[in-house]
């Protein structure tokens, strides 16, 4: 087995597509499986096994020729990697139906991820529960960030609040935040911003399935 070397300078792209091999990984442990190859481990993320190669390689891990890798040790590498091995606290900006639903989700703590508050702008929501956590006024953003030693923050407000919501998050000194308003944002360059726009993906599904019975006409009859 190779020795794992710093994972600096890691690409994006496979940045990206490493929690993919963390979860598949933990599956395959979980199953009992102790080797595995890049075949194996490509088919249980969804990708290809030259991509797993390709980007394991980054890790300094190429496995035993012939063997594979071995499953709790890769996952574990991957697990340093992108931070999992310590809880990582993140806010909520938003206690809408969204943001409550991200505030109730069960999976973030076997990501290293708790919620460490919920805070909103409307009156009505503030002191109320959801998922557990009384939300708190937006007004108390920053005391929360710096109390809470929050390093993490997610966005579900509405559109028009989100940039302001970016703004007060970046001063506050938060310099990661995932964005599910429907809008793009302006952040400064130190800042991490990942969008996650679910209307736009499913427009995009939508202009696929469009174009695919445009191509069948048999299922253009089946649908009409």
């Amino acid at each position: 087995m190779t020795i794992l070397r710093s994972p600096a300078g890691i690409p994006d792209a496979t940045v990206a597509r490493l929690p993919l091999y963390l979860r598949a990984l933990d599956e395959l442990a979980a199953s009992g499986t102790d080797v595995c190859s890049s075949e194996h481990l490509a088919t249980a993320a969804g990708v290809n096994s030259a991509i797993v190669r390709k980007d394991l390689s980054h890790l300094g891990s190429y496995g035993t020729r012939g063997v594979g890798y071995d499953v709790r040790f890769l996952a574990g590498h991957i697990a340093t990697v992108v931070g999992q091995t310590q809880p990582w606290p993140v806010v909520i900006v938003g206690a809408g139906h969204l943001g409550s639903a991200l505030a109730a989700y069960q999976g973030f703590g076997a990501r290293g991820v708790k919620v460490a508050a919920v805070v909103d702008a409307d009156p009505a929501l503030v002191g109320t529960v959801v998922g557990g956590h009384e939300v708190r006024s937006i007004d108390a953003l920053t005391d929360v960030i710096e109390y809470g030693e929050v390093s993490l923050a997610i966005i579900s407000t509405p559109p028009a609040a989100a940039q302001s919501v970016a703004d007060a998050l970046v001063a506050a000194g938060i310099t990661s935040i995932l964005n599910f308003a429907p809008t793009a944002l302006q952040v400064p360059p130190h800042v991490d911003l990942r969008q996650v726009d679910v209307a736009a993906e499913l427009q995009i599904l939508g202009y696929h399935a469009h174009h695919r019975r445009q191509a069948d006409p048999a299922e253009e009859a089946v649908l009409s």
